[in-house]
């Protein structure tokens, strides 16, 4: 008996000391620094363990999901529009804005011949990528009453950057010359500057990024 505990003490310490990684893996959505971090296929994105989108595992449900589930049935589409042989939902709408309103930021070339098209609804202007601008959805864009005010968005790794709102994300119309040829946005969207991805840490290259924001 006191030969087979010996061994079995032997091989426990032989895995904690050669696989830490096997106790300590983080699983979806937990906090993490490296990719080497996290559960078996999980990768580290923005701070957080998620699905490898490139090797397009559903691990933790599929990912980022296209829009946030209706706040109390407030916010709902409004209708559809096809373009380029797609369905898009129109939204007239946004979830609730609170004092830390969750959304997707995405990224915009805010500047001449870039995403967006025409120049920022509020201003009439085009504006640097140095700049730290944001587009937002139409509901929390709210008939330009948002227009050239600071908002403030916050990054699940804690940094917080304050942006100046010069354009909508327009989450009804699309598709067109004014808007680059683009669909209509999602209802959530906070449509960043590469400026505002550089001070919140993001790399831009992902794409989105779960982040939240309020007035500042």
């Amino acid at each position: 008996m006191a030969y087979t505990a010996s061994l079995v003490f032997l091989a426990s310490t032989f895995l904690i000391i050669n696989f830490p990684l096997l106790a300590n893996a983080i699983g979806c959505n937990g906090p993490c620094r490296t990719l080497n971090d996290c559960d078996g296929q999980l990768i580290c994105i923005n701070g957080r363990c998620n699905d490898d989108r490139d090797v397009g595992t559903h691990i933790c449900g599929g990912g980022m999901p296209p829009n946030p589930p209706p706040s109390g049935g407030s916010c709902q589409s409004s209708g559809t529009l096809n373009c380029g042989g797609k369905s898009y939902p129109q939204y007239r709408c946004s979830p609730p804005v609170t004092s830390s309103t969750p959304a997707i930021l995405t990224l915009n070339d805010f500047s001449e011949g870039g995403d967006g098209g025409d120049p920022s609804q509020c201003d009439e202007k085009f504006h640097n990528n140095t700049e730290r601008v944001v587009a937002l959805s139409t509901g929390w864009f709210n008939g330009s009453s948002l227009c050239l005010k600071m908002i403030r968005i916050t990054a699940g790794n804690g940094r917080n950057v304050t942006a100046k709102v010069v354009d909508q994300c327009d989450s009804v119309n699309g598709c067109d010359r004014a808007h680059a040829g683009q669909p209509p946005c999602r209802n959530n969207i906070v449509d960043g500057s590469q400026a505002v991805w550089d001070a919140l840490g993001l790399d831009s290259d992902v794409g989105e990024a779960r982040v939240t924001w309020s007035m500042a």
